[in-house]
């Protein structure tokens, strides 16, 4: 109901896509959208009081340059690319972080230099979006009073949103679901441009035949996964290319940027098609890509009282079934300290394909929810939920066309650990360390759980490996400059109903850390002088030889960033990669014989699971180690 609402209440005035030199590679203007921008800018000077006055509003949007210049003193501003988020001492008055809101990390405003005076003005709300090299930024079409109330909160003396206060970034964001919605944009640019926008996988048993329209996609072959859109059976009409012929500008540079270009007429094909004239009417990649090859076609005669969602362009003619997969994500940092906890999180989805002719309602209770403990849960928009209860919630859904994310959730995983022990790192000179690894994988899981694969990683990303010695009890080794692999299970050797003792001693050596001499500068906020392990080595003062080494290999690291605040790659780590077949870690499942369809056919329904490691992080017991601080 929300996605919907912020869709029908959307409107984009322009949008740039800027690569990481910080130049604009790409960006499209609606000028129907700016037209109602204008008279809105027009009707709000006519009726604005003097206190309105003192904050200008402009009428044109900024060129290419403008945006990149604006962006990069947004960068030098606010600390970096998201901004502090927060009221710090280095904050400006006028600045996003003077707000106090950490959703400005994500809705930014731009100081926007007009080309014939010095004079600058304030542009907001800019949706952004961060996805691999690229920054995607989105403006959406709001009313200038909004602009204008932006302005005052960015100047206001007090901190935060204080109680009793009239204005508020909370309660300005609740007026605006065109904001909403251009997130919902700047993701989907996001996927396409990464190559990102592929449909959810389903995977169903291998079969000799599925027959109809698998058959067609196939070749009649047995899969253990489809990820292919269903294409109509009926012929298609053709259909005209799309265009932005009177639609809007696009200015693109094909410069490489990282590893990667934009694909301009994917991204020129997408806007024209899903949001013509600025108004976003349909997201989904997939459906947007079949319609331009298929066209429309007038042989799918529908009930005069029933309509067509907006999810399913087509009606699915072929044999009937349904499928669905609950994939699920599992993260971990395991610490082995008595002071530090260990964390684990699951991230699921239940993937769907439903191959049903006309527009039948598919409907079953969702179980496990309770034993599962979900903290997050969020459902298509074609899903209704008409009955909660202790431990499942029905769920009925009208399918669309193709592979689809029916829900996801978050919740903690009710099995335990699937791999869980310790990894132990020292530093017994400069250059070679010796370390071991012991752990249990499975412990507690039956079948048909099965663990298809598992490896361990050790990236060693400021060090270059030379050499390497060590036997594991289980698996093969292999090494590299920068890490070395440990494979305890190999792909095709699935591990069902039994645990694993897995031990991995180990010595490692680094070839010679050669480090300039410099003056004394700061590294994480303490200053450093390259002299000072001379002067500590002199000292009368007992000395513990191995922080004094770990200390000379991290002094010369640079302060992380508040994209990474963890960063890494000042720390000690192991990581962990595995596969789960047969169940899921949460509990949350779906029963293949509750589901039922209306109006009533004979499909099979068919169910499988898949569990993936996350970021599974095994932290170094002997070295440091980032973590949370416990609420009090």
């Amino acid at each position: 109901m929300e996605r919907r609402k912020a869709m029908s209440g959307c409107s984009i005035r322009a949008l740039w896509i800027l690569n990481n030199s910080d130049s604009v590679v790409f960006s499209r203007r609606f000028p129907v959208v700016e037209k109602r921008w204008r008279a809105s800018c027009k009707a709000d000077s006519e009726k604005s009081s003097d206190d309105d006055n003192k904050y200008s509003v402009s009428h044109l949007l900024p060129s290419d340059p403008q945006i990149a210049a604006a962006f990069t003193e947004h960068k030098r501003r606010e600390g970096s690319i998201r901004g502090y988020g927060l009221r710090l001492k280095q904050s400006t008055e006028g600045s996003d972080s003077w707000v106090d809101d950490p959703i400005t990390r994500h809705v930014i405003s731009l100081s926007i230099n007009k080309d014939e005076e010095e004079e600058k003005y304030a542009l907001w709300p800019f949706v952004l979006h961060v996805r691999s090299y690229f920054c995607i930024l989105v403006l959406p079409l709001v009313e200038p009073r909004h602009l204008k109330t932006y302005a005052r909160l960015s100047k206001r003396a007090d901190c935060g949103n204080a109680v009793g206060l009239d204005e508020s970034l909370s309660s300005l964001l609740v007026e605006l679901p065109s904001i909403t919605g251009a997130f919902m944009v700047g993701q989907t640019v996001g996927d396409i441009i990464v190559g990102d926008a592929a449909e959810p996988e389903i995977f169903v048993s291998a079969s000799p035949s599925v027959g109809g329209l698998l058959d067609s996609l196939t070749g009649g072959i047995g899969i253990a996964g489809i990820s292919s859109r269903a294409k109509p059976v009926a012929a298609p009409v053709a259909s005209s290319t799309a265009s932005g012929t009177g639609s809007g500008s696009f200015a693109f540079d094909g410069s490489r940027t990282g590893s990667r270009t934009v694909d301009k007429e994917a991204l020129r094909t997408f806007i024209s098609s899903s949001m013509p004239f600025g108004t976003p009417l349909d997201l989904n990649y997939a459906n947007i890509s079949t319609m331009k090859v298929n066209g429309f076609y007038s042989s799918d005669v529908l009930p005069s009282d029933l309509k067509l969602p907006a999810w399913k362009p087509y009606l699915y003619k072929g044999k009937q079934r349904v499928l669905f997969t609950v994939h699920e994500t599992i993260h971990a940092a395991m610490y082995d300290r008595d002071e530090i906890p260990d964390n684990l999180s699951v991230s699921g989805q239940v993937n769907c394909r439903a191959e049903l002719e006309g527009l039948p309602d598919v409907s079953f209770p969702l179980i496990g929810m309770h034993t599962s403990r979900t903290e997050v849960l969020s459902f298509h928009p074609c899903v209704q939920i008409p009955e909660h209860g202790v431990d499942k919630q029905a769920v009925v859904f009208s399918p669309p066309l193709g592979n689809f994310v029916l829900m996801r959730y978050q919740s903690s995983c009710s099995l335990g650990p699937p791999v869980k022990g310790f990894y132990q790192l020292s530093m017994v000179s400069e250059d070679e360390g010796a370390f071991l690894f012991k752990l249990h994988l499975m412990e507690g899981y039956k079948a048909p759980l099965a663990m298809e694969f598992c490896t361990v990683s050790m990236p060693f990303p400021r060090r270059r490996v030379i050499s390497f010695e060590g036997t594991p009890s289980i698996g093969t080794v292999s090494y590299s400059e920068r890490a070395v692999e440990w494979k305890i299970i190999v792909s095709g050797r699935v591990v069902s109903g039994k645990s694993i003792e897995a031990t991995f001693p180990g010595t490692i050596k680094f070839a010679p850390l050669h480090t300039q001499r410099m003056p004394a500068h700061k590294s994480f906020g303490f200053a450093v002088d390259e002299d000072s392990d001379a002067e500590i080595e002199s000292s009368n003062q007992m000395i513990n030889v191995e922080d004094l080494l770990q200390d000379k290999m991290n002094k010369d690291l640079p302060p992380a960033e508040l994209e990474e605040p963890f960063c890494w790659q000042a720390y000690d780590y192991a990581k962990l990669s595995f596969k789960i077949l047969g169940g899921s870690l949460s509990g949350v499942s779906i029963d293949p014989k509750n589901v039922s369809i209306y109006p009533t056919v004979k499909a099979p329904v068919e169910l499988s699971n898949q569990v993936v490691s996350g970021d599974y992080i095994l932290w170094n017991t002997l070295g440091k180690c980032p973590s949370a601080a416990a609420g009090v």
